[in-house]
């Protein structure tokens, strides 16, 4: 076995084992799987060195890249398991964005239906967050 080859065999399982001791969101192991790409190659004798050193550093790339996407957890709005009591602290027009007490503090928040106006000091149920933004809906309709 020639001896670049047995090398990017070790640094591969040696990428592969820091991803299990140092969680990187998979970068590690991605080059860990490009390093055995590359040592195939190498065993194979179809590329000289600096090619298979730029091979890795691409292919390591590509890969993370897109392990980044495909592995990313999908961005939704979170749900408030158990609705919460606010109050509005401001007017919130239809579609609009108001301000909510919630919790001891003041929070951006907008209506779940967009054909309500909610009047300021008006009780209110915090049914979900989208970022910092509090989705309410009036007390008297939940």
């Amino acid at each position: 076995m020639p001896t670049f080859t047995l090398i990017w065999l070790v640094a591969g399982i040696i990428l592969c084992l820091m991803e299990l001791l140092l969680p990187t969101a998979f970068v590690e192991f991605m080059m860990g799987i490009s390093a055995f790409a590359v040592a195939l190659l190498s065993y194979l004798g179809l590329i000289s060195l600096w090619l298979q050193v730029i091979l890795w550093l691409l292919l390591s790339t590509v890969l993370v890249v897109f392990s980044r996407r495909f592995l990313q957890p999908p961005t939704r709005r979170s749900k408030i398991s158990d609705a919460v009591i606010g109050e509005t602290l401001t007017e919130i027009l239809p579609g609009q964005a108001g301000r909510v007490l919630y919790e001891g503090n003041s929070w951006r928040a907008r209506c779940d239906d967009d054909k309500l106006s909610l009047a300021p000091g008006q009780k209110v149920y915090v049914v979900s967050r989208e970022g910092t933004t509090l989705i309410v809906m009036p007390e008297n309709i939940l």
